[in-house]
């Protein structure tokens, strides 16, 4: 299905020395696209765009995605037909630490490109990406809906958010009540993957990893939060199958969409760290307390994928991790290809999930 689709398609992914995105360009050259980039210098997560050597395999430029002049040119030099909006400044500990670009970054660059997609003629598919962080708490169990609040009341949820608005505004505006609309546009909420190549600081699985490679402890700052956490393919089969659905029938796919886990799948830190353990075969844990303030309840209901686009996650939480510590043995003990590890494994995930 994908396959067939993505091939010799134009593609743009901003953010694409990030995490997710150099996976999301990895699994896109195996599919045959036409990829091009938009990163960012400095990236403090772009090893993995480098160990990968996507700087070699796809058309990559330097552009801070809050220069509407320069991002603009070149999207118009590019004249793809879908873009995959990642850029963004994603880290919640990084937000309190700058929170002006965070929200400058996240709202700005989102603004940015649908302005230039507003004027474009040539872009027929939009998946800007925000987070399962974007909507305000309300303590349900049932977990996040799309039609639900948006809100946050730290740095990087608000960012978030506003990014939301953004899309739904010009989405309202612009393009819902075009006779003969050819441009979807859609919000991807997804939040917590995890996934071999991210050596972000202050995350979980890599600052486990580096405790692992150092033999030292891992440090614990809120053992007992609980997360729904996925493995980033997931989230991004669900981006893959959305532009493709939405790019033959805008009206009837643009939107919100959650893609989350499964229900009642949270895990816990301490839990996840002890499954890392269990799967590198050493390592130790010290707890200790944040007091930085993060949203405890981050459940996504994806009931809406599920039927509408037939997309649901492949993995449960123990297979998710122990896919991610696979890909962290093979590169950094058995000096395997970060770029063959990672098509490998995206190759096995797609046989998994059963799609082509």
């Amino acid at each position: 299905m994908i396959g067939r689709f993505y091939k010799d398609k134009k593609v743009l992914i901003t953010g694409v020395t990030g995490f997710k995105g150099s996976w999301l360009a990895t699994w896109l050259i195996l599919l045959k696209a036409k990829v091009y980039g938009i990163g960012y210098q400095p990236n403090k997560n772009k090893k993995l765009f480098y160990n990968l050597g996507l700087q070699k395999k796809i058309k990559v430029n330097m552009i801070d995605v809050r220069d509407f002049k320069k991002l603009e040119k070149r999207i118009n030099q590019i004249k793809p037909s879908i873009i995959f909006h990642l850029a963004a400044q994603p880290l919640i500990y990084e937000s309190y630490k700058n929170p002006y670009d965070t929200i400058d970054i996240n709202a700005k660059g989102t603004l940015n490109i649908m302005e230039i997609v507003r004027k474009s003629k040539f872009v027929k598919s939009v998946i800007i990406v925000t987070s399962d962080k974007c909507y305000e708490s309300n303590n349900s169990t049932k977990g996040f809906k799309e039609s639900d609040r948006l809100g946050g009341i730290d740095p990087y949820s608000v960012s978030k958010a506003n990014a939301e608005l953004i899309v739904k505004a010009y989405n309202k505006s612009f393009f819902e009540n075009k006779r003969n609309r050819s441009t979807g546009i859609s919000t991807g909420r997804a939040g917590n993957v995890i996934g071999g190549g991210d050596w972000s600081s202050n995350r979980l699985i890599p600052d486990a990893i580096r405790s692992f490679l150092n033999k030292k402890s891992i440090i614990l700052r809120n053992p007992n939060f609980n997360r729904p956490w996925q493995h980033v393919l997931e989230p991004l089969k669900g981006y893959l199958i959305l532009a493709l659905k939405q790019y033959y029938n805008p009206k009837k796919y643009s939107g919100a969409w959650n893609f989350g886990t499964m229900p009642n799948s949270v895990t816990s830190v301490q839990k996840i760290v002890e499954y890392m353990i269990g799967f590198w075969g050493s390592g130790k844990m010290i707890l200790k307390k944040s007091k930085l303030y993060e949203q405890t309840n981050l459940q996504l209901n994806i009931a809406k994928a599920r039927k509408k686009i037939k997309w649901k996650p492949t993995y449960n939480i123990k297979r998710s991790v122990k896919f991610t510590v696979d890909w962290y043995k093979d590169v950094t003990t058995s000096k395997k290809s970060a770029f063959e590890t990672t098509i490998d494994q995206i190759k096995r995930y797609m046989n998994d999930s059963k799609i082509s």
